[in-house]
């Protein structure tokens, strides 16, 4: 493998140079960087990582760690994240904590041994169900800074990139009063998530504002959620509307419906956070909340480069909001 100094000797210009000229430094004339880059595309010339990473003790490699691959969501995030960096020059390794406690606390572990100049995560739900931030404070102060996305610990001075969830439930259940609805349910099966909890809040925000009565059915990870959103329907003959603060409660709610023989939207309106791909396996097409779930992965992923590159003060913490907005389709009267 051809080498810098290999390059230098053969073009009689000094190894700095030829290093510069790869960088595309103002300091070298263009046709300095012409020459030295025909030459090192002629013999295949590739940086030496491990050297480079050790001369400026960074690797240019971010730590991702998600609770769920299987999610829609957090995979489009992963995409967001990998492409922003990839443009900036850095790899990624991927870990999935699963929604455990321990596998997140294992991956902090496992990646904060200089392999990663810092973190983007997502924090898993059995963290905060436990209310555990300990193991992102130590990662922290061992200068690997972490910008976590969606699921966020608010006691954790870090970067964090959200969406506006009580602001986007609360204009999504004023949005069906102005259908003239009148029993709307929140349907959630994220009841323990910090998403969840400010979801639920939008809404009985805009219900209580109204005078009505709120209406919540909480569904848990061992029900059987169609058998439970079918249930309830039954008992609660005049629903008509819902707003759905995942996409799995979404789809279920608006098949139940359907199945039921309710006419969507005439006797019922539905709306949840999903995505366009939920959407697009409904009959008739879903309401969404779009999350822009990309967005956030870009803004992540730009936020900790910037940190990496010390381009923002240990103080300077911030708080990116991502707008989230609604997408008619064919569950909504308007």
């Amino acid at each position: 493998m051809v080498t810098l100094k290999q390059l230098a000797k053969e073009l009689n210009v000094s190894i700095s140079t030829v290093s510069k000229a790869l960088n595309n430094s103002e300091e070298i004339g263009e046709e300095t960087v012409r020459r030295v880059k025909e030459l090192a595309e002629l013999y295949n010339y590739k940086p030496n990582k491990v050297a480079l990473s050790l001369k400026q003790n960074k690797t240019k490699t971010i730590g991702v760690i998600i609770p769920n691959i299987l999610n829609r969501f957090l995979a489009k995030v992963l995409f967001g994240i990998e492409r922003e960096a990839t443009k900036q020059g850095y790899n990624i390794i991927t870990c999935i904590s699963n929604e455990s406690l321990e596998k997140e606390k294992d991956s902090l572990q496992l990646l904060a041994n200089g392999s990663v100049d810092g973190f983007i995560l997502s924090v898993a739900e059995e963290t905060q169900v436990n209310n555990e931030i300990d193991h992102f404070k130590k990662t922290i102060s061992q200068g690997l800074p972490i910008v976590m996305f969606d699921r966020v610990a608010h006691d954790v001075m870090c970067d964090k990139v959200i969406v506006d969830d009580f602001d986007a439930t609360y204009n999504a259940t004023k949005s069906l009063m102005q259908e003239k609805r009148k029993q709307i349910v929140f349907i959630s099966n994220i009841n323990d998530l910090s998403v969840g909890k400010l979801r639920k809040h939008g809404y009985n925000k805009a219900i209580l504002e109204s005078g009505m009565e709120p209406l919540v059915l909480k569904i848990k990870k061992k029900d059987d959620h169609q058998k439970k959103i079918k249930s309830f329907f039954k008992k609660n003959k005049n629903i008509d509307a819902v707003i759905a603060a995942d996409s799995s409660s979404g789809v279920i709610a608006l098949n139940t419906a359907v199945n039921l023989g309710l006419k969507v939207p005439k006797d019922i309106s539905l709306i949840a956070f999903a995505s366009k791909s939920d959407s697009n396996h409904t009959l008739p097409r879903l309401t969404t909340i779009r999350q822009h779930a990309k967005i956030i992965g870009a803004n992540a992923a730009q936020l900790l480069i910037k940190r990496i590159q010390n381009s923002l003060s240990e103080e300077d913490v911030k708080t990116k909001i991502v707008k989230t907005s609604i997408v008619k389709n064919k569950s909504t009267l308007s």
